[in-house]
């Protein structure tokens, strides 16, 4: 095992580097090199500042602006030679950087820490995947809207316990996905908002002596303000915690909504034809189109939910500030978000591509007794039975119906009256599936000029 004799990174304090063994342990260049953009953005922002209060030159900041900026180009190139001997991204950059311009390089640490470094690398990394997350599920609820559209006015199954309960209209089932991936949104800006604090120039833990401008940092790098405590704004992953929340009740939405279209899109079923841009073939079965990316999507939830659970177990326990604990923050966080927005992608193409069967949809909706609910509305309605009362004489007639294997509307008046002497002919009316999701008119109702007025209301909101 070889041991490296120097380690000119962390100064004068040890005589020896590390053991092999010690630094794989203990860098994190591996992962967190993706943090390079924040990284070099959050170094320019505190150079400016520096240079600004008269802590360094304007000559040195001027030559480490332009240093960085060659940095960046570099990796971007693919031409930056990452090394595991200097541990991350910020001993990386600042390695480079001395390379490229010497002495004013050492100056760019002054007044800053590698604690409320990365705190702000993540931050900004974090609040750059909120926003494309917003703009992943405003782009899959375009394509919902769209669907609502079409089939406003379809009428399908609707269902409790996957047991056909009252027709309802496709359009509505489809705003109903729009109204949870509303609230996603919500959740992400809401954790957007509350993150939106800059930790830099909380430096280690206390802050420092520097005349440091703490409010132009923050401004030059898009947050409202700094973070007013300097031991919280080093030791918080509070924002993480909350991206991977809102993460995960979103990948649960869409986990809901993958699992309907594997089920719709069954022989079964029959509601809906996925695309083949979306769907698989079988290795053995020539007749099989597999809805594989629903699938897919569908356990999703299953990482996107570990990564929150674990960064919950890493962070649960640590005392303030700082501890090397909490570079395991980023891998689980990355990982999550990747997979959100894959998810969220093939979601939003299968939805805009997806072709919905309205014949089979209505026969379907047309069984199971789905009216029955509406026969026991009208009895109350029309004849002034109680609820319960009501309740019982619909319940003798689905059993008459079920018994001679016909549905409700195919029972004559004769039948009708057997059970109930009061009921005429204008029963019929309210027992066809249209006329059932017709009269839902309260405000959140199937009926169809309700899912007319919510696709105006959300279409004018995403505006």
């Amino acid at each position: 095992m070889t041991t490296r004799t120097q380690n000119t990174m962390w100064g004068g304090r040890f005589a020896a580097g590390p053991d092999a063994i010690m630094e794989a342990i203990n860098a994190s260049i591996g992962f967190d090199r993706r943090l390079y953009a924040q990284d070099i953005a959050g170094s320019r922002a505190h150079a400016a500042m520096l240079a600004a209060t008269g802590i360094i030159t304007d000559k040195d900041a001027e030559a480490i602006r332009e240093g960085l900026l060659t940095v960046l180009s570099e990796i971007e190139a693919g031409d930056f030679p990452f090394s595991t001997e200097l541990e991350d991204i910020h001993m990386n950059v600042e390695a480079r950087l001395k390379e490229l311009i010497g002495e004013p390089a050492g100056r760019l640490h002054t007044a800053r820490s590698r604690n409320d470094q990365v705190a702000t690398d993540f931050k900004l990394w974090v609040r750059e995947q909120i926003d494309a997350a917003v703009e992943g599920l405003t782009a899959l609820i375009r394509a919902l809207l769209a669907q609502a559209e079409a089939g406003a006015d379809w009428v399908m199954p609707g269902f409790t316990h996957l047991q056909v309960a009252q027709p309802v209209t496709w359009g509505h089932h489809m705003m109903a996905y729009v109204e949870m991936f509303g609230r996603d949104i919500g959740r992400f800006r809401d954790a957007r908002a509350r993150m939106n604090e800059c930790p830099l120039g909380a430096a280690a833990l206390a802050g420092t002596s520097f005349p440091i401008d703490r409010e132009m940092t923050a401004r030059a790098l898009g947050f409202d303000r700094p973070a007013a405590n300097s031991l919280d704004a080093v030791a918080d992953r509070d924002f993480a915690l909350e991206f991977l929340s809102a993460a995960s009740i979103c990948a649960m939405h869409l986990s809901r909504l993958a699992e309907e279209l594997v089920i719709w899109s069954s022989a079964q079923f029959r509601f809906v034809t996925l695309s083949d841009r979306f769907s698989t073939g079988s290795s053995i079965m020539p007749q099989k189109k597999n809805p594989d990316a629903a699938e897919l999507i569908r356990a999703k939830i299953g990482r996107i939910l570990g990564a929150t659970v674990g960064l919950f177990a890493v962070m649960k326990g640590l005392p303030l500030a700082y501890s090397k604990d909490m570079q395991e923050d980023k891998e689980q966080v990355f990982d999550a978000a990747d997979n959100l927005m894959l998810a969220l992608a093939a979601m939003e193409g299968m939805v805009r591509d997806m072709t919905a069967n309205r014949e089979a949809l209505r026969e379907a909706a047309a069984t199971g007794f789905s009216t029955a609910t509406d026969l026991a509305d009208w009895l109350v309605r029309e004849l002034n039975l109680p609820f319960r009362e009501a309740h019982h004489v619909t319940g003798r007639l689905v059993a008459m119906a079920e018994a001679r294997g016909c549905d409700l509307p195919d029972l004559s008046l004769d039948d009708m009256k057997s059970v109930h002497p009061g009921i005429t002919n204008a029963v019929f009316d309210v027992l066809g599936v249209e006329n059932s999701v017709a009269s839902r008119t309260s405000y959140g109702g199937t009926a169809p000029q309700n899912v007319r007025a919510q696709i105006a209301r959300w279409k004018e909101k995403l505006e």
